[in-house]
């Protein structure tokens, strides 16, 4: 809330006024009932390693993060160009691989990546998209300067919370959006209904193509995100056992017997989508329908192969993608990133070990990463082992002073460090940034680690209206 300088910054200025006029008994009841809503609602989460109960709520925060109008539009300009790279990027290396004939990124990075799927070498998807749902991972270390943290190309979470807390913040605080001039997110599903249907293969029939939600089942981690997507797009959720091939095409059980499908919003890693192309022991998705994908008669979101693109070792990489695929320097900047598999990079990481934030390149959700500062010796030791061993599977970056948001505690507000997860959909039409995103906030005192999965919260987004 309060600025670098230590003043409440300018899009904080009419909240903060009104949260003085609040009672900290006031806030945390209200508090409690966003709580109480999240419980009814079924919001919940799998936090892997935890002794309790599997499914825990996500600790929301009600103190919203606010971003003004101009700097949204210059993340939006960032973030466009950021995507638009990265689906050039997904298109060459399924096709000429130019960027690899160029020099500018290692054959090897690409061709030994468990991501890269040759199956999808020469593969042409409707509309020349492939991450058709994109989530990109910001954080802020100063005014107007924001770093990507990472790139979410393969299946991004988290935006069914983005829209639940905006509805119960409108809830809570509905006195608060009568005179301060936020953006809506509630559009998205609409939009992204819309953006799903415009990617529809020509094997579509009709002028309305038919979206479904493919997901894992009930025991996935974030299934209430599926089911709550679907329910909010108004389509059907689906299994793998709903679906089959028929004729060329794909179809979906129904209470009318089975009819096609033209796209598939599916919630399922690659390895699982097709028995037959992939993982044979797989019983969550549609034998042969990765088949039908490659001759055209179904679209896929996001593409198979995508996840290429979730690589911490691909990221760093993505300055020199992204002016390789649009002749233009990076609006977005990396978090500087040594790369372990180079021998100079390796040896200042292992000289440098507790300053660091080391991360598998493959990793997601906070897990198997080091945090330097944070570190005991004993972790730190065994870390280094890691290190030496297989130096290729990770990646080292800068401890960066992350800005903070404050959050609601028993004692009064305390700053929180947070990052930013806006949504991205990606269709003929072009690129559409939702105003708003997911804020995830370290609920612990000091720590860097917003990920849900590791006990991280949430807060509710508000992008200002321009004047």
């Amino acid at each position: 809330m309060d600025g670098f300088d230590g003043n409440v910054r300018a899009p904080y200025a009419a909240y903060s006024n009104w949260l003085q006029e609040m009672s900290r008994p006031a806030l945390l009841k209200k508090s409690v009932e966003a709580q109480a809503f999240f419980r009814r609602t079924g919001i919940t989460f799998n936090v892997y390693g935890e002794s309790e109960a599997d499914e825990r709520l996500i600790p929301f925060d009600l103190v919203p993060r606010i971003i003004g109008a101009g700097e949204w539009a210059n993340l939006v300009r960032g973030i466009e160009q950021r995507v638009k790279a990265i689906n050039a990027f997904l298109h060459d290396i399924y096709h000429r691989q130019e960027i690899i004939r160029a020099g500018r990124i290692p054959e090897r990075l690409i061709r030994e990546n468990d991501a890269f799927l040759p199956r999808m070498i020469g593969v042409d998807p409707p509309g020349g998209i492939y991450t058709h749902i994109v989530g990109v991972d910001l954080v802020r270390t100063g005014p107007n300067e924001f770093y990507v943290l990472e790139d979410n190309a393969r299946t991004p979470s988290g935006v069914s919370y983005m829209l639940e807390n905006r509805e119960t913040m409108l809830k809570m605080f509905p006195e608060l959006f009568s005179h301060i001039r936020v953006q809506p997110v509630q559009q998205y599903p609409s939009m992204l209904r819309r953006s799903l249907e415009q990617c529809a293969p020509p094997a579509a029939n009709g002028n309305r193509p038919t979206v479904a939600v493919l997901t894992p089942g009930i025991h996935n981690s974030a299934y209430f995100e599926h089911a709550f997507l679907a329910d909010q797009m108004g389509v059907e959720l689906v299994e793998g056992h709903d679906l089959r091939v028929t004729d060329g095409r794909i179809a979906m059980r129904t209470t009318r017997g089975y009819e096609p499908v033209d796209v598939i919003y599916r919630r399922i890693d690659d390895d699982f989508l097709d028995p037959l192309n992939f993982r044979s022991d797989s019983l969550l998705g549609v034998a042969g329908i990765f088949d039908i994908y490659r001759a055209g008669g179904i679209t896929i979101a996001n593409a198979p192969g995508t996840g290429i693109a979730d690589d911490k070792a691909i990221y760093s990489y993505m300055p020199e993608i992204v002016e390789f695929y649009t002749g233009q320097k990076p609006i977005l900047q990396n978090v500087p990133t040594w790369r372990c598999a180079e021998k100079d990079a390796l040896a200042y990481v292992l000289d440098h070990l507790e300053e660091l934030v080391v991360k598998e390149v493959h990793g997601s959700g906070g897990y198997g990463m080091l945090v330097g500062p944070a570190a005991s010796k004993s972790e730190l030791k065994s870390f280094r082992a890691k290190l030496m061993a297989k130096p290729e599977y990770y990646i080292a970056q800068p401890t960066l002073a992350l800005s903070t948001v404050p959050v609601l505690t028993k004692t009064g507000l305390a700053p929180r460090h947070v990052d930013l997860r806006p949504f991205v959909l990606v269709s003929p039409e072009g690129v559409q940034v939702t105003p708003g995103g997911l804020t995830r906030v370290a609920m612990k005192k000091g720590s860097l680690v917003v990920n849900s999965s590791q006990g991280g919260g949430t807060k509710d987004t508000w992008v200002l209206k321009g004047d």
